[in-house]
């Protein structure tokens, strides 16, 4: 769907299952926006020639239309409905499973923000959150390519914005609430986890990394990560 229309290069790589829904969607609004745009500067431009300063002429008033009222309100209605019903397949597919894990490779773990650094913890062998074996990194983030991930999206003190560019993912880490967020990379690699809500001072030096291993080395991780 609309991949000639589609720019890689103005967006980060995605490594995404759901990344390619998300850019046609990005990709359907620029268009329809940019097209917007030009005709109004067209009209704009338009009527400063046509109606220009010229000696002698009279400024006149003009009554408002409401024929062309109701049918810029319709057109724009429809544009924004149709949109919603385009999205609608996207936001089902990233709504969170009601049971988790869904399966046994599916992978857990609580990120956490705070003045300025992430937290990411694991559980450990016995698979839940908040057990004396769990394990907390500061700012690496460690999944397996080609399995689902759920991250319980939390925050410390003030607001943070949990953002994976190269996922699709970003959402808003709230202090005293946790948030269910889940995305599935395609591509083994190392990728930037920057914070995407202004938080303090040193907002713009909160980054971490997700590391997106293959089976064999996330399982090499795992081991070393608990001995």
């Amino acid at each position: 769907m609309l991949k000639w229309l589609n720019f890689p290069e103005w967006l980060p790589e995605n490594a995404s299952t759901f990344g390619e829904g998300v850019d046609n969607l990005f990709v359907l609004i620029y268009w329809i926006t940019a097209i917007v745009f030009i005709a109004v500067m067209a009209v704009l431009i338009g009527f400063m020639i046509k109606y220009r300063f010229k000696e002698g002429r009279k400024a006149d008033y003009i009554e408002g239309s409401t024929t062309l009222e109701i049918t810029w309100t319709a057109v724009t209605t429809v544009i924004v409905f149709g949109l919603a019903m385009l999205s609608l397949p996207q936001w089902n597919r990233l709504k969170i499973p009601s049971q988790f894990p869904s399966s046994p490779d599916d992978v857990l773990v609580q990120v956490s923000g705070k003045q300025f650094n992430w937290d990411m913890t694991y559980p450990g062998p016995d698979g839940k959150l908040g057990t004396d074996d769990d394990l907390t990194l500061e700012n690496q983030l460690h999944v397996p390519v080609n399995k689902v991930v759920h991250v319980k999206l939390t925050s410390e003190d003030v607001i943070h914005s949990f953002f994976l560019p190269n996922m699709r993912v970003k959402q808003d880490a709230l202090p005293g609430r946790t948030i269910d967020v889940w995305f599935d990379a395609t591509k083994v690699g190392k990728y930037e986890i920057p914070c995407a809500e202004l938080c303090g001072f040193g907002h713009s030096g909160m980054l971490g990394y997700l590391n997106v291993h293959t089976d064999d080395a996330y399982a090499k991780w795992v081991e070393e990560a608990w001995k």
